[in-house]
């Protein structure tokens, strides 16, 4: 696709493989270095073998060019970008009737409850970690059209804990909702929530490439699922705790039962060959697969 095809407004904050990136008005400065020198699954999407600071912004410039990442008439494509994404989980779930309801987040609107299976899947599919926001107009208006309720339509306000709350006051029982790493103190907000309003809350814990030990310790305290990431923390200290890993490049952890339902569910209509077997131990871990980290 052509990249002037789309026109990127606003100023935007995102962690891509670790570093802090600003877009504002088109322009991409990346803030802060990558905490990865390795990821397959960025040399899957976006043909980078090593990452630093100037392949960070060519990935952002080429989510921009070639789905309007950040802009007016963005792109929404629900097709399944890979296999055990938080998003593609959530969606399966709730075309299942295992959740209700997801409330995650997308740049130009903020945080967004939708019953719409489809619409978590087209927003979540090439996203990475947003820090802030800012309202465009476009976005807004195709996600209220497929059936999104943002929580701030003039801020293009972040807050899961609020979208939890607004998605129980909707009257959903079983809700889904996405949480940064750079969120989780939300987290327990969230669980009270749960319990104030008698409802069910998966906590699925993400974009865990920066998690400290703050972070890790409310995602043991309060999460159901668990992306490692590229996060060395979440593979040593989440990764044994798990009641079940889905990937070996990417783990991803299920901590409660409730997590461990939803990824069974999600197995369950999954078109790919499996092979599972039982483990005393996890994180199962194969050397030489997964993102490098630096140092």
């Amino acid at each position: 696709m052509s990249e002037k095809r789309f026109l990127c407004v606003g100023e935007h904050e995102i962690y891509c493989c670790g570093a802090r990136v600003r877009i504002k008005d088109g322009k991409v400065e990346v803030l802060s270095k990558p905490r990865i020198v390795y990821c397959p699954l960025h040399e899957a999407l976006y043909g980078t073998k090593t990452i630093d600071e100037n392949a960070v912004k060519k990935s952002v410039e080429m989510k921009i060019a070639s789905f309007g990442f950040c802009c007016e008439n963005r792109v929404f494509r629900d097709d399944m970008v890979v296999p055990y994404g938080s998003s593609e989980i959530i969606r399966v779930c709730m075309e299942r009737k295992a959740v209700d309801c997801a409330v995650t987040v997308c740049e130009g609107a903020g945080t967004v409850i939708t019953a719409n299976p489809r619409l978590v899947q087209a927003i979540g599919a090439r996203l990475t970690g947003i820090i802030r926001t800012s309202p465009i107009k476009g976005i807004i208006e195709h996600v209220k059209a497929e059936r999104g309720i943002i929580l701030d339509e003039k801020k293009a306000e972040i807050n899961q804990a609020k979208g939890v709350e607004k998605a129980a006051n909707l009257g959903y029982k079983r809700i889904a909702v996405t949480v940064a790493s750079f969120l989780s103190e939300e987290m327990k907000e969230i669980r009270e929530i749960e319990k104030e309003k008698n409802v069910k809350v998966a906590i699925f814990s993400i974009c865990n490439t920066c998690a400290t030990e703050k972070d890790v310790n409310r995602i043991l305290a309060y999460a159901d699922i668990v992306c490692a990431s590229a996060s060395r923390l979440i593979r040593e200290k989440v990764g044994p705790k798990a009641l079940m890993q889905l990937g070996v490049t990417i783990p991803v952890f299920a901590l409660t039962n409730f997590g461990k339902d939803l990824m069974l569910t999600y197995l369950a209509n999954f078109n790919e060959k499996l092979v599972v077997f039982r483990t005393r131990k996890l994180p199962y871990l194969v050397k030489g697969k997964g993102p490098k980290i630096e140092g």
